[in-house]
């Protein structure tokens, strides 16, 4: 078994249906998952949904129904988001389960005996779309006069009893964790944040409300309920097994990766640490804030009608054409934008035609030329030896090292560099031309593709997990071999001595087309 590694995203809040940035993460979390499987290590990934808390309350008495109902029906929207877009979580975990609620009040007790809990009265600003508090200080005024969050939305004041979280205690232990473990937030643009909203001073923290009762309830506290962000943080350990002592407990925490928005950070560098050094349970290893899905530069809104469902993305333009685009595109750590024209582009010049056509090209004159079989290696020139130097470089050193550092479209570029490699190398060489004139240096220059193709599949695997497989399939390529160790070390016998006989192939990538309203 090897070396583990957890994953998780941050859970999702089902007051609405997904979209495309919901999307966005869950792409992102489980190529990176993928990655780590395919390095041999033993993954566990975790996504799900945020149920609790006056957001969804609301949401809930505006359809006249309970929030349990609400949360249900919603909750399966998001997992069928996440089945869709071939999303391979170990467990899509859900606030309202059982064992939810017995680790939410677990962790609460945890830290009552530390005596970092005590009962009082909250007045101050509260928003219910962020489901966060806010100093009057980090607030802003809109053109009407209403006072709004850091984010924009709406803030209310509020009075209610409620108890605190003593996190002003927490604020040198946090400021010494940044200055020892750089690495725990990143990127660095978000570390800075972080660092300095803690060196501005922290406040003790709301983490009671008893304006409402659809949430986890507080032990031995009736009629409080926890704030919702407690609540939610606690998945994480949740979904081990927390809090009792047991395997997966034992084997996969601290977490290796929670990857969130850049919206949510300081939840995750802030309170949750504070929270886990509170129970004495160890941190998690690393936060990362990514950036937001824009639709061509705006950010989303429902009032402004450019909020997009990723499963109408993924019916019009295929799921590997959309998880491609998203992870080439977007820069990871930074902002980036969409739309059906981009995605279209994109697919079609580095999938269809380059990628797609190279396979088709190549497999479909091993069938007509060599009668399906592998064709044989009879000594390698320059230009062989080269090509082999630039795709095992992309697929074997600079991919690998770009998905362990999180650079997901610098893992893209290598990529498709290497594929027009191949297709400067077929057109240079002509195989097509060589059948009559040198059939041995036809069948070197096949086999010499036949295996650059079946290396880069291997290393988009984690970003386009269906199209490279039905591909690797198609060539024969033992599951077994379908690992950047079997890139780097065991390809060239192998596949050189395999029987397999190729069936004439079918493109792996259709064109797209604009639909006429789009364009």
């Amino acid at each position: 078994m090897g070396e583990p590694f957890y994953i998780t995203t941050a859970i999702s809040y089902p007051n609405g249906p997904p979209h495309i940035g919901h999307a966005y993460e869950a792409i992102a979390a489980d190529a990176i998952a993928r990655f780590h499987r395919q390095e041999g290590r033993d993954v566990r990934f975790q996504t799900g949904t945020d149920e609790h808390g006056l957001k969804m309350a609301q949401a809930a008495r505006e359809e006249d129904v309970e929030p349990r109902e609400l949360a249900d029906r919603m909750s399966r929207l998001f997992q069928n988001m996440c089945d869709t877009l071939d999303v391979s979580y170990d467990r899509f975990i859900r606030t309202s389960q059982p064992d939810h609620y017995r680790a939410s009040q677990a962790l609460w007790t945890a830290m009552e005996e530390r005596g970092d809990l005590y009962l009082g009265r909250y007045e101050g600003w509260y928003s219910v779309r962020d489901e966060a508090y806010y100093d009057e200080s980090e607030l802003t005024v809109s053109d009407d006069g209403e006072k709004l969050s850091p984010h924009g939305t709406p803030v209310e004041w509020t009075v209610e009893e409620s108890w605190f979280f003593r996190l002003s205690k927490y604020q040198q232990p946090l400021l010494d964790l940044y200055a020892a473990h750089p690495e725990f937030i990143r990127p660095e643009s978000r570390r800075n944040e972080v660092v300095r909203f803690v060196e501005g001073g922290l406040s003790d923290l709301s983490i009671s409300r008893t304006s409402f009762d659809w949430g986890v309830p507080v032990p031995g506290s009736d009629g409080h309920v926890m704030y919702v962000w407690l609540d939610a943080l606690t998945n994480y350990i949740t979904g081990l097994g927390y809090p009792d002592d047991t395997e997966l407990w034992r084997r996969f925490w601290p977490a290796d990766l929670h990857l969130i928005g850049k919206d949510v950070v300081r939840f995750h560098a802030v309170y949750w640490p504070a929270f886990l050094m509170s129970a004495g349970i160890a941190l998690p290893k690393q936060v990362y804030g990514h950036g937001f899905l824009l639709s061509r530069g705006e950010k989303m809104s429902k009032s402004v009608g450019n909020v997009v469902d990723p499963i109408v993305l993924a019916d019009r333009f295929g799921v590997d054409a959309l998880r491609y685009f998203l992870l080439r595109e977007v820069t990871f750590g930074q902002d980036g934008s969409y739309s059906a024209e981009a995605i279209v582009t994109r697919a079609n010049a580095e999938l269809a035609n380059s990628f797609g056509n190279l396979a088709q090209r190549v497999l479909t004159q091993i069938v007509r030329n060599c009668g399906g079989g592998l064709p044989e290696i009879h000594g390698h020139t320059n230009a062989d030896n080269a090509l082999f130097d630039t795709v095992c470089g992309a697929a074997g050193k600079t991919m690998p090292a770009a998905y362990e550092e999180l650079a997901l479209s610098k893992a893209c570029e290598a990529w498709i560099h290497a594929v027009f490699a191949c297709n400067a190398y077929i057109d240079e060489q002509a195989p097509w031309a060589l059948r009559k004139s040198d059939p041995q240096r036809m069948e070197t220059v096949l086999a010499t593709l036949f295996i650059c193709i079946a290396i880069l599949a291997v290393a988009i695997r984690p970003v386009i997990p269906g199209s490279a497989d039905r591909l690797l399939d198609a060539m024969g390529i033992d599951p077994k071999l379908r690992s950047f160790d079997a890139i780097t070390s065991h390809w060239y016998s192998p596949l050189a001595e395999s029987e397999f006989r190729l069936a004439q192939p079918i493109p792996l990538f259709p064109r797209l087309e604009l639909e006429e309203a789009a364009a």
